[in-house]
């Protein structure tokens, strides 16, 4: 089992894994997320436990933000299809292009699952990778550990985007828009506590952003 609990998911299913280990600083720092959010305070839920490591505090709720974005998507995988949604965008003025720098170093157009697919596989070998996400205790996080983090939530905020501008309906129709508003809530907050994503990056949810900031 995972030290972060990193989630697990197929093509066309995605599951999140348990939790860490039992008794593990991780599975404390999970706990604390839990509890506090339970509280109803976001903006108490995202600040760093005082006395805790502020990387340690990034990779639990790094990987707490990508099992929910998993999940989000999977109930709309039925709806995001390659005809659908043929070019992964946030709205007709933002699309994107997959390149990882490795296997994919110049980008490409691809369909919104697809780009979806390539995106949680190249976080999910994020997570995996223990010289980035360390799974024993003691061992350091790397030195680009917090550009790593920046990366990885960048992207996960296109997929936020891609479903609130091309499948927003069809979550009110599956009733489900409290509950991605409220994860939404709880990625802005978190990203904005720690400077996570550049100003230029939300812009595709600004009014969105903006409304929750006012909340």
């Amino acid at each position: 089992m995972s030290l972060f609990g990193i989630g697990t998911r197929n093509q066309k299913t995605f599951r999140a894994k348990k939790g860490a280990p039992s008794g593990s600083k991780a599975s404390f720092l999970q706990r604390h997320i839990h509890a506090t959010l339970g509280s109803g305070n976001l903006r108490e839920a995202v600040k760093l436990p005082p006395g805790e490591d502020v990387d340690e505090w990034l990779a639990v709720n790094t990987v707490d933000f990508f099992n929910q974005v998993n999940i989000l998507y999977a109930t709309l995988t039925e709806f995001c299809t390659p005809s659908t949604c043929p070019i992964m965008s946030a709205g007709p003025r933002y699309e994107y292009r997959w390149a990882d720098g490795i296997t994919i170093k110049k980008p490409i157009v691809v369909s919104a699952p697809k780009y979806v697919d390539y995106l949680m596989d190249w976080v999910e070998a994020q997570l995996d990778d223990e010289s980035v996400f360390p799974q024993k205790f003691g061992v350091p996080f790397p030195p680009n550990f917090q550009e790593v983090v920046k990366t990885i939530m960048k992207r996960l905020f296109r997929v936020y985007g891609h479903i609130y501008h091309s499948h927003f309906q069809k979550i009110v129709s599956l009733q489900e828009e409290a509950h991605l508003n409220t994860c939404f809530k709880h990625f802005v907050l978190f990203t904005l506590e720690f400077g996570l994503i550049e100003k230029g990056e939300l812009a595709p949810l600004d009014d969105i952003i903006e409304s929750i900031l006012q909340a």
